[in-house]
């Protein structure tokens, strides 16, 4: 993440000898300055202005600095609030800790004061906004990792990922519900050119039809019953970063016409509001309906769909990938438990045999299920859900065949093979180094050398490394 990140700083006070002064130190710390007279203008001044830093004075007109700090927090809690005042007392300056304030400065107060006030409140900004990236970026890359399998199309879609990370146009990203879209869609922010920016998520599919508008757009007061105060949209949420429109494909088509004008025009008119607000969002959509033959059948904007389908990214359902169920598998038991859990042959075969109409979603589903109520290690069909016990096929009825991936059912022998492969090749990418190992593969310190010990697995030094070492020792 840039630490550099550009300060948003207010300050509130009737006097404007002490805005102009405030704006200036700011100006000079790098920050983007505003200014409002009074606490009633500043609140006014939120539904455009999302300040990082505030300086507010205690006595105003109307509304004091106290009442406005409340209020603020109210909308902008993570926001840092420092109370100025030429008539200073400790009951104020408890209440104004109590609120929430960063500090309370008494006026008159000396240049550097203040500027070294600010220069605290700005950095505590940033190291709140670095841990949440860092947060979000950590359990984006677990995801990612999740995405797990050597299946030649799920190798095709991490590669397409890391092309995408470098570039702004819109992506479509295609696929059964539980194959792991928005899994995808983080991904490619995260791995983007603008990883600290928000990634918004929105479910056109769960939204009432009369309220996605105003979700997404944002509105005015006024401007319907019951829109009480201005509010933001997800767009001018989603500003500077990106927005995740799943199921795209359920958006109505009077809403579609608009969306194709905000990815046009770059930006967005909240309802009641006749102010177009500039947007710097990237689009990454997702569905599981078929848009290209919506769009044939009048049911989605012709239009709409190309300008969306730049890149398409496509899922495949699990049943595709059949193979990469025991990998999976052993991906989420370790996650699970810090116990080495396995599946017995009769287990891993139904495993193989069911079709998983909900794809990994359902599949993380069945392992957790196991996972819970096994008595032991070994885990058997009988933990398994009903619905896979209930298709277990042993045997292929006379003259059918089964896809290619089943003729080869890995059993447990197989499935100890691969992830011995799997560690041993990761060991030795990363030279030996265990702590790498770890957060490569995914699994906890206590599961690796666990696993190192049962393989019995060393770092192996490269064969050229050994030519190298030979010919250093003749010489």
């Amino acid at each position: 993440m840039n630490t550099e990140l550009r300060i948003r700083f207010l300050i509130v006070d009737d006097q404007q000898s002490i805005r102009r002064l405030c704006m200036t130190i700011g100006s000079s710390l790098g920050f983007a300055c505003s200014e409002a007279e009074s606490a009633e203008a500043a609140l006014a001044m939120l539904d455009n202005v999302l300040p990082d830093i505030v300086l507010v004075d205690l006595r105003m007109a109307q509304m004091s600095g106290l009442e406005f700090l409340a209020k603020l927090k109210q909308q902008l809690p993570r926001t840092e609030v420092a109370i100025m005042t030429g008539y200073g007392s400790i009951e104020s300056a408890v209440q104004a800790m109590k609120l929430g304030a960063y500090d309370y400065i008494t006026k008159p107060f000396r240049v550097e004061e203040i500027k070294l006030t600010l220069q605290r409140m700005a950095d505590k900004v940033r190291l709140v906004l670095e841990n949440e990236y860092l947060k979000a970026k950590v359990e984006t890359e677990g995801n990612l990792a999740g995405i797990v399998g050597a299946h030649r199309k799920i190798q095709d879609v991490l590669r397409m990922v890391s092309r995408l990370k470098d570039t702004r146009v819109p992506v479509l990203i295609t696929g059964e519900s539980g194959t792991g879209k928005e899994l995808v869609a983080r991904a490619i922010h995260f791995r983007g050119e603008m990883p600290a920016g928000p990634f918004v998520a929105v479910d056109c599919g769960s939204l009432a039809p009369t309220l996605i508008e105003s979700e997404l757009f944002g509105y005015e007061k006024g401007a319907f019953t019951g829109a009480s105060k201005n509010r933001r949209g997800l767009f001018q949420e989603a500003d500077g970063g990106t927005l995740f429109l799943d199921e795209i494909g359920e958006l109505p088509q009077d809403l579609q016409s608009k969306l194709l004008r905000v990815l046009e025009e770059k930006e967005v008119r909240p309802l009641g509001s006749n102010r177009p607000v500039k947007v710097n969002v990237r689009i990454i959509a997702a569905t599981n309906r078929d848009l290209d033959k919506a769009y044939k059948e009048g049911t989605f904007r012709k239009d709409l769909f190309f300008r969306l389908n730049v890149i398409t990214v496509h899922l495949p359902p699990l049943r595709e990938r059949k193979s990469d169920v025991p990998l999976l598998v052993q991906w989420f038991l370790d996650r699970l438990s810090e116990e080495e859990l396995r599946f017995t042959t009769a287990a891993m075969t139904a495993m193989m045999n069911y079709d998983w109409p909900g794809n990994v979603r359902e599949l993380r589903n069945a392992v957790e299920r196991a996972a819970t109520f096994r008595n032991g290690p070994v885990i058997d069909l009988a933990d398994l859900p009903e619905t896979l016990r209930a298709e277990q096929v042993l045997a292929p009825p006379r003259g059918s065949r089964l896809p290619e991936e089943q003729l080869t059912l890995p059993v447990a022998t197989d499935l100890e093979e691969i992830e011995r492969k799997t560690i041993q090749r990761v060991f030795d990418q990363v030279g030996g180094d265990k702590v790498a190992a770890q957060k490569l593969l995914g699994i906890s310190r206590a599961t690796l050398y666990r696993k190192l010990k049962r393989y019995n697995i060393r770092f192996r030094v490269p064969e050229r490394s050994l030519s190298v070492q030979a010919k250093a020792s003749q010489v």
